[in-house]
């Protein structure tokens, strides 16, 4: 009956070593798990920092390029006011002094002769001398012209250098109720445009410059 019972305790014994020998195995395989697991993390974690500190250069280079523009873009129109802020006082302080002798204004406003191309590209342009609003003359690549006033044509044989300086300058000197606006005038106007306001409408070289195109208009 003795070796029964010394069988059993074996039996018993090997069964508790198998299952300590199974727990030691699972711990070992779970702890080895987590050690790969916490690897791979860590792994991850240093190629993303990687990423992410290459990538770092290049959004500071185009955050950078990005107000380098956004500046640049400030200051050019900070400069283009400026310089259109400079134009308008410069033209509102370039009023000239003149004598009328007559129907004429003798002496020129500049002591730069005008010049008739300069003159003609005025005449031309609406946005400038506004005159083919109300004339008409021999431009023909300005196919929309007036038909409020005489036809420019023939201004240099009808008038002098100094005649059409005064009709330029202000013709309500000769005509009190003439519908042509003062080029070189800013007081005692009614209606002026906010953009002409406080200047006028040719400077004194830009009225020497028409004189001199409409003196070349012969018949």
């Amino acid at each position: 009956m003795a070796r029964p019972s010394n069988a059993g305790a074996l039996r018993d014994a090997g069964l508790a070593n198998a299952m300590a020998l199974g727990t030691s195995a699972s711990a070992a395989v779970s702890a080895a798990v987590t050690s790969a697991v916490a690897t791979a993390a860590r792994a991850w974690c240093v190629v993303a920092l990687g990423a992410t500190l290459a990538l770092l250069p290049q959004r500071a280079a185009a955050q950078g390029a990005a107000q380098v523009a956004a500046q640049g873009a400030a200051q050019v129109a900070a400069q283009g006011a400026a310089q259109v802020a400079a134009q308008v006082a410069a033209q509102a302080t370039d009023l000239r002094a003149y004598e009328l002798v007559g129907d004429t204004i003798p002496q020129p406003l500049t002591a730069t002769p005008g010049d008739a191309a300069r003159g003609r590209a005025i005449v031309a342009d609406r946005r400038a001398g506004l005159c083919l609003l109300c004339h008409s003359g021999p431009i023909p690549e300005e196919r929309a012209q007036g038909n409020l006033a005489p036809s420019l044509a023939g201004a240099g044989s009808r008038y002098s250098a100094a005649q059409l300086r005064l009709r330029i300058v202000d013709a309500r000197r000769l005509n009190p109720d003439t519908i042509m606006p003062p080029a070189h005038r800013v007081d005692g106007l009614a209606q002026v445009g906010a953009a002409w306001r406080g200047r006028p409408l040719l400077s004194a070289q830009q009225v020497e410059d028409v004189v001199a195109y409409l003196a070349t208009l012969k018949e």
